[in-house]
């Protein structure tokens, strides 16, 4: 896969694992089972997003020999 296509792939990963963290985020604060500190667009959301962004970044890029 190109170096193109796994980055837009990685970028792609990255928004829609915020987007699901944030919504997670809100309602676990909304039905009180998270601790107030808690907060949305924090850096435990960022964080994962990231590391799950890496990860298929990683796994797009890696050549495979036969």
């Amino acid at each position: 896969m190109s170096d193109f296509v796994a980055t837009l792939l990685a970028a792609l990963i990255f928004c829609l694992g915020l987007m699901l963290l944030n919504a997670v985020t809100r309602l676990a604060l909304q039905w009180h089972v998270a601790p107030a500190d808690l907060a949305e667009n924090g850096m435990l959301q960022y964080g994962l997003a990231m590391a799950a962004a890496g990860t298929a970044w990683r796994r797009a890029v890696r050549v495979r020999i036969a």
